[in-house]
């Protein structure tokens, strides 16, 4: 059976990480770097840096701080944020970027996920999807860091992403995010149930009982957190092993 990932996700602002509640209220977390290479050193199995303002700025990914990155840290990353063309990738990938998200120019040209996977390979290839409930009780996609409601049930969205080559999903429920509540284990349970490709679950996680709910009811492949390993509320070497603990197949530190 394959590991369960356990990712940290920094959002960037001016190039500092930051922190919100459903989208809004943002504060600072720290510096991305120093950040990354802690939770690299505590065994975090992943990381996903989003530069939440590049989309609405109209601005691309600092691919100088991609490359700051990797020098600091062994663990694989994805970049994303005004990610909107094969040569935009092509710049995050030579500056030691190991995979890409796109959002809002994938939603608006489906076609750049074809482009992306047919040049650099679907597992380079990240689909981030954010995601409302709305009262009709069905999930629909937002765009523009959740600023722009769209008429697409997030199901649809997710299963002609991976037709047309994503390699991963990155799931995040607005209604939950920085909540600490726990995640959206229905839509998270239906894209991962319905979909071939593998689904990180985001937006929620606030304990460890959390991490576990999401692995094994949502039947996430990943599960990505934020603000809870910033302001060090809970520490992934512990999570790792309550999750050790609670039969969830998790990478531990010491197999590296």
């Amino acid at each position: 059976m394959l590991s369960k990932r356990i990712i940290p996700c920094l959002d960037i602002k001016d190039g500092r990480t930051v922190k919100g509640t459903n989208f809004v209220n943002l504060r600072d977390a720290g510096d991305p770097v120093e950040l990354g290479a802690l939770y690299a050193r505590q065994g975090a199995d992943e990381l996903v840096f989003l530069d939440i303002t590049a989309t609405v700025e109209k601005r691309k990914t600092l691919s100088e701080l991609a490359n700051r990155i990797a020098h600091h840290i062994n663990i694989p990353f994805t970049v994303g944020g005004g990610i909107s063309s094969v040569e935009d990738v092509n710049v995050l990938l030579q500056n030691g970027a190991d995979k890409i998200s796109v959002n809002t120019a994938a939603f608006k040209n489906p076609q750049l996920i074809s482009e992306l996977a047919k040049e650099f390979g679907s597992q380079c290839v990240v689909l981030a999807i954010d995601t409302r409930k709305e009262e009709d009780g069905e999930w629909y996609v937002y765009l523009n860091g959740g600023r722009t409601k769209t008429g697409m049930r997030c199901v649809d969205w997710a299963k002609q992403a991976a037709e047309l080559g994503a390699g991963e999903i990155l799931l995040t429920s607005m209604n939950h995010d920085g909540t600490k509540q726990g995640f959206a284990l229905d839509i998270t349970r239906t894209l991962s149930t319905q979909l071939p490709i593998p689904v990180i679950a985001s937006g929620g996680g606030g304990t460890m009982e959390h991490f576990v709910t999401v692995f094994n009811e949502g039947k996430a492949d990943a599960a990505l957190a934020a603000s809870i390993f910033h302001f060090k509320e809970i520490a992934i070497p512990e999570l790792k092993q309550f999750l050790f603990e609670n039969n969830i197949p998790v990478r531990m530190l010491q197999e590296t």
